[in-house]
């Protein structure tokens, strides 16, 4: 029997230490299920949450990221606030409801929760809900699916997600079921010093196909007043299946984010990933990618716009473990004023996995003296016969194209805009919705006018 590869990951090996502070979340706070194993799954993350240390820059991952001024003694979680401490979403993030025709719709606004799914979806055996009401509704189909794409021994904030996540979506596409229309959910809130712990999950079966659309976002506060985001996404996509998934981080400044992502692809399957971040005003991002069937591809694009203090930090892994699998992988990014970014990505190739081709690519532009951008790939390759690669950049806006454009009448900071614009014009080029270009470009326009001189 063939030994089953093993993932090499960039983890630290530093014995565990004494957790000096840590939330104020207890046992009580776990959701109560109608099954055993759900509620086996709560715990066990619990205890898995409880037993990991507090993440320390002493480890690779979070080498470049600090986050000993989070106040994490002071938050609490979104289902203990009342209806007032939420303010109503801005209409240019509920635009896409009124604007597209979706198969299925989420808002998630603290303990608000509107949501519709259409009658075509609902036939063909859709599942399109809240977390929460899937495990009260569906407990056995989320009792043989939790745990198996993340799992709580990933890190501290995959555990506590997992065990206290229930803020979310799940959507469940059967058997060769191909929705056309998109499906979209937006979480919207983080008032100061709240938890929102979520778990966004999507599995979809063998030869299934669908598009969503996800954006946290929410109005920013003081930075004084932090607020605090764990999140959990998993995504599974069956033989033969297709997923568009599209991502958007629009937090306020003031929200401090950890998330651990997940997708795996099975033979001649198909991910097509989107992530986009704008806001808060510290985020760590795992975003993993397992191709574990022949054939399987993976496409992932992310772009970020960091100004001020912002610091955002993105480990991607793309995991080759079976042969014949591709992956080609595109972040960019921009950076102005004291802000800081950090990509740390890797290919990993297990033995066997021939014919693999895999890419990656993370350009940066600095727009500032005092900005920084850490830019990190790797390879791990352990088969022959096998084309990977991976390229990054660091660099400011040449000063001969700048001085071109403002020869034709343009003044310096419209010509500025323009190099910007084109630098993403790779990244617009790859996401398939109109409305989430025009949300990015408006962020871009945003982030030019507002920026530190």
């Amino acid at each position: 029997m063939t030994e089953k590869p093993k993932i090499i990951k960039r983890v630290s090996q530093i014995k565990r230490r004494a957790v000096i502070k840590e939330f104020s979340f207890d046992q009580q706070d776990l959701p109560r299920q109608l099954t055993d194993a759900l509620n086996m799954y709560h715990q066990s993350s619990w205890d898995a949450y409880k037993n990991l240390p507090f993440p320390n820059r002493k480890e690779e991952p979070w080498r470049r990221t600090d986050i000993r001024a989070l106040a994490i003694d002071k938050f609490r979680r979104i289902e203990q606030l009342s209806k007032s401490d939420f303010t109503t979403p801005d209409g240019q993030y509920l635009k896409p409801f009124k604007d597209e025709n979706y198969a299925g719709q989420i808002i998630l606004n603290g303990n608000d929760i509107q949501q519709t799914l259409s009658a075509d979806a609902a036939e063909k055996g859709v599942l399109y809900t809240d977390f929460r009401s899937a495990e009260e509704n569906n407990p056995q189909l989320l009792s043989d699916l939790l745990g198996k794409i993340v799992q709580a021994k990933d890190g501290k904030f995959a555990a506590l997600a997992s065990a206290l996540g229930q803020h979310g979506v799940f959507l469940y596409v059967p058997k060769c079921v191909v929705i056309e229309a998109p499906f979209y959910s937006f979480v919207w809130g983080a008032p100061a010093f709240s938890a929102t712990l979520s778990h966004i999950f999507v599995w979809l079966e063998e030869g299934a196909s669908v598009t969503f659309v996800h954006e946290s976002a929410s109005p920013t506060f003081l930075e004084s007043e932090q607020a605090f985001h764990s999140g959990v996404v998993e995504l599974h996509v069956g033989e033969g299946a297709k997923l568009n998934f599209i991502e958007l981080q629009s937090w306020g400044e003031h929200v401090w984010s950890f998330s651990h992502e997940r997708a795996q692809v099975s033979r001649n399957g198909m991910l097509d990933w989107v992530f986009g971040a704008i806001g808060t005003r510290l985020s760590k991002c795992f975003s993993d990618i397992d191709l574990l069937g022949p054939g399987a591809r993976a496409r992932m694009t992310g772009f970020y716009f960091c100004d001020d203090h912002q610091h955002l930090d993105h480990d991607t892994q793309q995991n080759h473990l079976a042969p014949y699998t591709t992956s080609d992988l595109l972040y960019k990014g921009a950076l102005f004023g004291s802000s800081r970014s950090v990509w740390q990505g890797m290919i990993y190739v297990a033995p066997n996995a021939v014919k693999t081709d895999g890419y990656q690519s993370n350009k940066n532009l600095v727009l500032s003296k005092k900005a920084r951008a850490d830019s990190i790939p790797g390879l791990e390759i352990l088969a022959d016969d096998v084309r990977c690669s991976h390229g990054a950049t660091v660099g400011r806006i040449d000063e001969n194209e700048l001085f071109y454009i403002q020869s034709r009448g343009i003044p310096k900071r419209e010509a500025e805009k323009l190099i910007v614009k084109g630098f993403f014009n790779e990244i617009l080029d790859r996401i398939p919705m109109h409305l989430i270009r025009e949300r990015f470009e408006q962020a871009i326009d945003r982030k030019m006018v507002n920026r530190e001189s």
